[in-house]
């Protein structure tokens, strides 16, 4: 449907620029309008005054979705959409919305292995896996269809391959990536599926910008608030949702450099973990599948674009040194939104154009790393420090102390000798993202988390490529 809006201006929906179509049979859109009697007829919209603007009109989607963002330091909510129009549905999808986030997911699995002493510089086999699920197999693929061997785990994230991915979880266990999935608050409670590991699990916009607000802060909880802090009648603060650490507040006003209010939550992860990802999710903006969308972007900004199996939701999670925010996009009733609906195409980029706005005029701020971080260059497709080469595939990679390329043996991959898993309760197709909800079939054993070998961040020699 339309509906008619007053606008200070008059919006151009004819010709070149057109954007309205009147909708077939099918999902499918007509041309382009000539006019506005080719979708109005008298009676459809009703003249109760005239302003001074002129009349418009915009199209009322049959798609849904949410947008929220909040401060990573404060959890204070800077913005949220719950829908497209709240006269027509009071349903707020920001936080009552049960969807699965698809590849958003994924970084709390690759945090899951960089906590357990695995390295963004940790070789992992890309081929296929099968896995027999007692019922049948489980084949889940790369959206591209293809695999590309040995890569280290900083590509798996920034290109999102599911292959690397999955292989990455059976290694660490899926009861650790469970855990951390519960201490992120993105599941109260996540089954130990293999699934899950590709954002199978349904859970809300709200938990999964908190999550990634985390990563942006130093890996402290953090919780979003719609209420500050309550006053009383003479403005003594009675209540205020928490204590903050603020840097910078006793230096001299500076228009141009806000002081900076750090979170003081329990932490969650270890802070050079969420630099870690905070770095690798950098990547996936300025050379993975958000690139595109933020091409142009000024500001300092990390994210991870999802996609559910069969395009039925679409997603963008994302932060800036002080904010972070997230997109999900699909319909009431899932149902598959096309071939060209990916989080990269869909959300990122007005997830990219609420960065630019929120952030013109403000400095482009910086990621800060621990100070016990340890930076090797290395190339970003092998893994392998430089030697002192440069270009543009060396990049400056960001490892604990102890845990560098000079300081383990490069030999073994993850997935070498795990080609075919058995066991669990897993669906039968997979494309970007999030595979089904698992069944309700018998569980298969999970395997307990393991370590990487004494001071390295590789398991498992050999491997099918």
């Amino acid at each position: 449907g339309v509906e008619g809006v007053e606008a200070p201006v008059r919006l151009d929906y004819v010709g070149v620029k057109g954007w309205a179509r009147r909708r077939l049979g099918g999902g499918r859109l007509g041309p382009a309008l000539t006019g506005a009697a080719d979708v109005w007829a008298p009676g459809d919209v009703i003249l109760v005054e005239q302003g001074d603007a002129a009349w418009a009109m915009r199209q009322v989607p049959e798609v849904q979705g949410a947008f929220m963002a909040m401060e990573v330091g404060t959890g204070r909510v800077l913005a949220m959409q719950g829908g497209f129009s709240f006269e027509s549905s009071v349903f707020n999808r920001a936080t009552q919305a049960m969807r699965q986030p698809g590849s958003a997911f994924k970084p709390f699995v690759y945090a899951t292995a960089l906590e357990q002493g695995y390295t963004p510089a940790t070789i992992i086999l890309d081929a296929p896996v099968v896995v027999d699920t007692g019922g049948g197999v489980w084949k889940p693929q790369n959206s591209s269809g293809k695999f590309y061997g040995p890569s280290p785990m900083r590509i798996g994230l920034e290109l999102s391959r599911n292959l690397m991915t999955v292989r990455l979880a059976q290694e660490i266990g899926m009861d650790s990536v469970a855990d951390h999935a519960r201490r992120f608050h993105i599941y109260d409670a996540m089954p130990s599926h293999l699934s899950y590991a590709l954002g199978a699990g349904e859970t809300t916009l709200s938990r999964m910008v908190a999550g990634y607000a985390m990563f942006a802060n130093g890996g402290r909880r953090i919780e979003p608030t719609l209420i500050d802090r309550v006053q009383d009648r003479r403005g003594a603060t009675i209540w205020r949702h928490d204590a903050q650490i603020c840097v910078g507040c006793a230096a001299p006003y500076d228009p141009a450099s806000a002081p900076n209010a750090l979170a003081t939550g329990e932490q969650v992860i270890d802070p050079v973990t969420a630099y870690q990802i905070t770095s690798m999710l950098r990547g996936v903006v300025t050379r993975g599948t958000g690139a595109r969308a933020f091409a142009g972007v000024e500001a300092m900004v990390a994210g991870k674009t999802g996609t559910t199996n069969d395009a039925k939701d679409v997603w963008f999670l994302g932060f800036t040194p002080k904010i972070a925010f997230g997109c999900y996009i699909g319909f009431d009733q899932p149902r598959n939104m096309g071939r060209s609906a990916f989080g990269g195409t869909l959300c990122a980029p007005m997830v990219a154009d609420f960065v630019r706005k929120a952030t013109a005029g403000q400095p482009v701020g910086a990621f800060v790393a621990p100070p016990e971080t340890v930076f090797v260059t290395i190339d970003r497709w092998s893994g392998s420090p430089t030697g002192g080469a440069s270009g543009a595939d060396a990049i400056d990679e960001a490892f604990r102390p102890g845990f560098t390329p000079y300081d383990v043996a490069a030999s073994d991959m993850i997935g070498g000798g795990a080609f075919y898993f058995t066991g669990g309760d897993f669906p039968m197709s997979l494309e970007d993202g999030a595979a089904p909800e698992p069944g309700a079939g018998a569980p298969g054993a999970v395997d307990a988390p393991r370590r990487p070998p004494a001071g390295g961040g590789f398991a498992s020699p050999g491997g099918l490529y």
